[in-house]
């Protein structure tokens, strides 16, 4: 397809921080790829680069963070010619592509959810996205729709299930006023653990442990955005190990 306009909706969710969610190239060096890099939201579009070098099409934007929250996403690209709006869960931002050319022209086919194996070291190093997506529409064309009823020729429909599920994990929120308290393992010489947290805030109390027969404490907080482990022995010289990432 040669286009001049282009408009892709869809909506995503997972706990993956990469991934390729839509990709088309074309011959004559165009290309588009939304992916996530870092549990953030980035858009490649190419619509020519010339022989000589002299022209640059190469446009890269990024948008949103922490996508990996297995909440839904919503995402709207329009095109029309070099003007693009992006638009992320009702967030809008507005740019013009690099060269010279307004159409887009894509020869191969277009894939969601990771990209073919081109043998380009860039098909090599993207991750495949995992994850759920739902509403997809490209250009007028109801591509969940038309797959689930394999209305889609030709086409290669790799291991869906149309279907959403849920992850095991159960999280646990917390108010500034609440905690939860285990009980301790006496006579254990081993002090092992391990959590995932996300918060908007940059200070707070992350973990606090004493350990038994007063030998000390370790403390576990965020501090300016940053995390920081101190334990604290009693018996011992140099009493207070701090270490912050």
């Amino acid at each position: 397809m040669k286009t001049l306009k282009d408009v892709i909706s869809l909506k995503f969710k997972t706990s993956e921080s990469e991934g390729v969610i839509f990709h088309g190239e074309g011959q004559q060096g165009d290309y588009i790829t939304l992916e996530l890099k870092k549990a953030k939201l980035v858009l490649n579009l190419n619509l020519g680069s010339n022989q000589l070098g002299s022209i640059f099409g190469h446009t890269s934007v990024t948008t949103g963070s922490l996508l990996d929250d297995h909440h839904w996403h919503s995402i709207i690209i329009e095109r029309h010619g070099r003007n693009i709006n992006l638009t992320l869960d009702r967030h809008m931002q507005h740019f013009r592509t690099n060269g010279e050319f307004d159409y887009l022209d894509l020869d191969y086919e277009i894939t969601f959810g990771g990209m073919p194996f081109s043998g380009k070291p860039s098909s090599n190093s993207r991750k495949n996205f995992k994850g759920c997506m739902e509403s997809i529409n490209y250009n007028g064309n109801n591509i969940t729709d038309l797959a689930k009823r394999k209305k889609l020729e030709p086409s290669n429909v790799g291991n869906l299930s149309f279907s959403c599920v849920e992850p095991h994990t159960v999280p646990v929120f917390f108010n500034a006023t609440s905690y939860l308290e285990v009980p301790g393992r006496p006579s254990q010489d081993l002090f092992s653990v391990s959590f995932l947290f996300r918060t908007w805030n940059p200070n707070g109390l992350l973990l606090f442990s004493n350990f038994a027969d007063d030998l000390g404490n370790v403390e576990i907080d965020i501090n300016e955005g940053k995390v920081s482990v101190h334990i604290n022995v009693t018996q011992v010289k140099k009493n207070r190990i701090d270490i912050s990432s």
